[in-house]
């Protein structure tokens, strides 16, 4: 099971920086959004949610809108981050126990660099995803785009983005698990820093590099 003191101990070290930090929430806001529209789209069931919206014609109008901004947003600040997020031989051994845990059975192993072999998976992951769900909402974007296709083509299209969504929001669901789980990973994303002895913990080649920078 994860571990790691939520008190700087020997001193914090930064690990998310102001822009960085506003661009992951703003991100964060912009799904919520997409999330809850879509959902009040996807089923009557849910339809009372366009009531939060401020009725289903707003919605329907700020939900591809909402979307554009987020894929910007995202793919923005995916393209500063792509060098961390590639996969070494070093993630091997997290990929073969991430189900241990994922599922508390099992000791963290020590990550060399800024990211786990999981929150990497997760960024190429959602680079896939975010692009499926941009491509099928301008097929599916009325009035604008839709007369350009035919109907078989706007149900291909529905289909794929409600099963993009739902895999995006499987995999929203497991970052934001991680992130309760792995004591003291909330507060490096609302504070910025992280204590030494965390970074020490779970990312002891990014904390040496880090601590390097920082003193030059």
């Amino acid at each position: 099971m994860s571990t790691g003191s939520d008190q700087p101990a020997g001193g914090r070290i930064t690990r998310y920086g102001h822009g960085e930090r506003l661009t992951h929430w703003a991100v964060a806001l912009a799904y919520l959004v997409l999330f809850f529209s879509g959902l009040a789209m996807f089923h009557p069931f849910f339809f009372w949610l366009s009531g939060v919206f401020g009725g289903a014609a707003f919605m329907r109008v700020l939900h591809p809108f909402v979307g554009v901004a987020f894929a910007v947003l995202f793919y923005a600040w995916a393209a500063q981050l792509w060098r961390d997020n590639l996969l070494l031989p070093s993630d091997r051994p997290w990929i073969s126990g991430m189900f241990r845990y994922m599922n508390q059975k099992g000791d963290d192993v020590p990550v060399e660099g800024k990211y786990n072999a999981g929150q990497k998976l997760m960024y190429w992951s959602m680079i896939v995803v975010i692009l499926a769900l941009i491509v099928t909402g301008v097929v599916l974007w009325r009035p604008y785009f839709t007369g350009y296709f035919e109907l078989s083509t706007r149900r291909v299209a529905g289909l794929a983005h409600a099963v993009a969504a739902f895999i995006m929001f499987v995999g929203i669901g497991v970052h934001v698990y991680a992130a309760f789980w792995t004591k003291g990973s909330i507060r490096a994303m609302t504070r910025g820093y992280v204590s030494r002895a965390w970074a020490r913990h779970h990312h002891p080649g990014w904390l040496q590099r880090a601590a390097s920078k920082e003193r030059t």
